[in-house]
């Protein structure tokens, strides 16, 4: 039971971070602005997530280009989810951006908890 528990703890962590992917390009489609703008800031803030969590944090640290361990991969994942949570809550979802974090807050706990990646 607890192995199925520590796998449904990891798929929460992917689609968390899909999620993330997701908060920051809705956030950049709904500024005001012109579609140059929401161009630029729904598909470059994806972007720059995705090459920020390519270089440091990709599964765990083992994929990544420049792996982060210890204090500086908890600092990279509260700034990476905090910053999906901010999108949404810039962009006016307010209950969203609670859910994400709350549930990025849950599954840390049970990571570090079980010492998952």
């Amino acid at each position: 039971m607890l192995t199925v528990a520590k796998g449904a703890n990891m798929a929460l962590m992917f689609f968390l971070e899909l999620g993330v992917l997701a908060s920051v390009g809705y956030w950049g489609f709904t500024l005001n602005g012109s579609w140059g703008v929401k161009l630029l800031a729904g598909l470059g803030g994806v972007a720059l997530f995705v090459a920020a969590w390519a270089l440091f944090g990709a599964g765990g640290g083992t994929n990544a280009v420049f792996p982060a361990t210890g204090l500086a991969r908890a600092v990279l994942e509260i700034v990476w989810f905090g910053g999906g949570a901010l999108a949404l809550y810039a962009a006016g979802l307010t209950t969203p951006a609670a859910v994400l974090t709350a549930l990025f807050v849950v599954n840390a706990v049970l990571r570090l908890v079980w010492k998952q990646a």
